[in-house]
C-alpha cells in the first residue's frame, strides 16, 4: 500500500537509509550490552550486572522504536546480523577485558558515537528532507543516549 504522509517518496527513502544505519548501530549497541552484563567480573559485579540489564531493556525498546519508524516511513527496517554488521558505524567487541570499569568505557564510547551520527542528522531530516516527525523522534532519541551517557561516566569518576 502507498505511503502517503507528506514526505515525498525520495525524501522517505534517504531518512530511512539513515535510520537503518541507526538502527545498525543501536543493534550492535545492545549486542555489545548483553556482553557486558552476561560476562561482567569483579568486585562489582552485582550491583554492575543489575544496571547493565537496566541499560539492555532500553537497548531493546530502542531498538524496536527505530525498526517502528522506518516502517512508518514505508520502508522496510533491515533485520540480519550481515545487514547490521554493513551499515553499522560502530566496531564489534574484540577484548576480552571483563572489568566494569573496561566494559563501561567501551559502551560509552558507542553511546557518544551514535549521539553525534543522530546531531548530524536533525537538521538535515528536517530542512532537506522536510521529515520534522523523524528529526523530533531521533532529538528524543538522542536526550535519551545523553542521559545514558552521563550515567555511564558516572560511574568512571
Amino acid at each position: 500500500m502507498k505511503t502517503s504522509i507528506g514526505i515525498s517518496p525520495g525524501n522517505r527513502e534517504v531518512v530511512a537509509h539513515e535510520l537503518a544505519k541507526l538502527l545498525a548501530d543501536e543493534f550492535v549497541l545492545y549486542t555489545k550490552t548483553l556482553n557486558a552484563h552476561w560476562n561482567l567480573e569483579g568486585m562489582d559485579f552485582h550491583s554492575v550486572h543489575l544496571y547493565f540489564e537496566d541499560l539492555y531493556n532500553q537497548s531493546a525498546a530502542i531498538v524496536d522504536d527505530v525498526a517502528e519508524r522506518i516502517r512508518q516511513l514505508g520502508h522496510y527496517a533491515p533485520a540480519t546480523l550481515k545487514n547490521f554488521l554493513q551499515l553499522t558505524h560502530l566496531t564489534e567487541q574484540d577484548e576480552d577485558n571483563n572489568d566494569s570499569r573496561s566494559l563501561i568505557r567501551k559502551l560509552l564510547s558507542d553511546h557518544e558515537s551514535i549521539i553525534e551520527f543522530i546531531r548530524g542528522n536533525i537538521d538535515e531530516f528536517a530542512d532537506a528532507h522536510n521529515d520534522a516527525g523523524t528529526s523530533d523522534y531521533i532529538t528524543g532519541l538522542m536526550e535519551k543516549h545523553e542521559k545514558i551517557a552521563w550515567m555511564l561516566r558516572a560511574h568512571l569518576k
